[in-house]
């Protein structure tokens, strides 16, 4: 799904990334030519994949990082957490506003066409305490005003661009540790014999995206997305406990987050439009993990 015919210079940022990683596979695959750009703040040099020219550096240093002139930039390299992006805002705002505004630039002087992962977070219904979703913590705020960023540079400077959405995107390389993944914590600790933590109430809902239909859906974008509001995102979706229960082991609730959030209204509309649609779910993922375990 989504192959294009036409062979490319394609630029990922964050391409040692859990998704990046997928995504420049995917584009070797097809027989592109892929650069990847990542600092790995949380990249890994174990997601490298053959036949990827890998550039280590951040993206506020683009330009002279990457001389060529790409048909396409991928742009997933930013700070991708919510509650943890309270600690330490510094660091969101180096990553996420400046290293997207050297992104920006570099697609306005090359004319490359921009693929922006924004986030899904800005969607969501606003919490009872008049909190809007953008505004949850230093992450949501700079992804949000990124997307919108974006929007205005195509309309400033006509830029090719496309902005796409991922809804708690899971499979193999998913991150664990400090910045992890809810799918990647549970299942180490699962595999450990501990306790899977929620976060009060635990009924908050979320959607589950297997990491091989996003990227079916990237490349579908990157080849005929015009715009925003390109939401990614699978009919899977489970409460946190919900979630723990799929895995079958023992739940000790934990105390909500002041980043706790309802969910986000899923807009797959102009996703779907371009032929794309989701075929794996999120159980028949867990399912087999617990039977490798079983066999292990």
């Amino acid at each position: 799904m989504g192959e294009t015919s036409a062979k490319k210079v394609i630029l990922v940022t964050g391409g040692a990334g859990f998704i990046g990683s997928h995504l420049c596979e995917r584009l070797v695959k097809d027989g592109h030519t892929v650069i990847s750009l990542d600092n790995y703040f949380t990249g890994s040099k174990e997601n490298h994949v053959v036949g990827v020219d890998y550039r280590d550096g951040h993206t506020k240093d683009i330009a002279s990082l990457v001389p060529e002139t790409p048909d396409l930039v991928y742009h997933l390299g930013e700070y991708s957490r919510t509650a943890v992006a309270k600690e330490e805002p510094g660091v969101v705002w180096d990553l996420n506003i400046l290293g997207t505004i050297g992104v920006l630039e570099f697609c306005r002087t090359k004319k490359s066409k921009l693929v922006y992962a924004g986030s899904s977070t800005k969607f969501a219904d606003t919490r009872a305490d008049g909190v809007e979703g953008r505004n949850l913590s230093p992450y949501t705020w700079a992804k949000a005003a990124n997307s919108e960023l974006v929007g205005n540079y195509g309309l400033w400077y006509g830029l090719n661009h496309a902005v796409v959405y991922f809804y708690n995107v899971y499979g193999p390389r998913e991150l664990s540790g400090k910045y992890g993944t809810v799918i990647q914590i549970f299942k180490e600790a699962y595999q450990r014999g501990e306790l899977l933590k929620v976060n009060s109430p635990g009924t908050q809902t979320r959607t589950y995206t297997h990491v091989a239909d996003t990227v079916d859906a990237l490349l579908l974008v990157g080849e005929k997305g015009e715009g925003d509001e390109y939401g990614i995102a699978s009919e899977d979706t489970y409460s946190t406990r919900g979630i723990a229960e799929l895995f079958g082991g023992e739940i000790e609730m934990m105390p909500a987050r002041s980043t706790s959030r309802p969910s986000s209204p899923v807009r797959t509309e102009k996703t779907e439009a371009l032929g794309w649609r989701p075929t794996r779910t999120l159980k028949d993922y867990i399912d087999a993990f617990k039977a490798e375990r079983r066999q292990a």
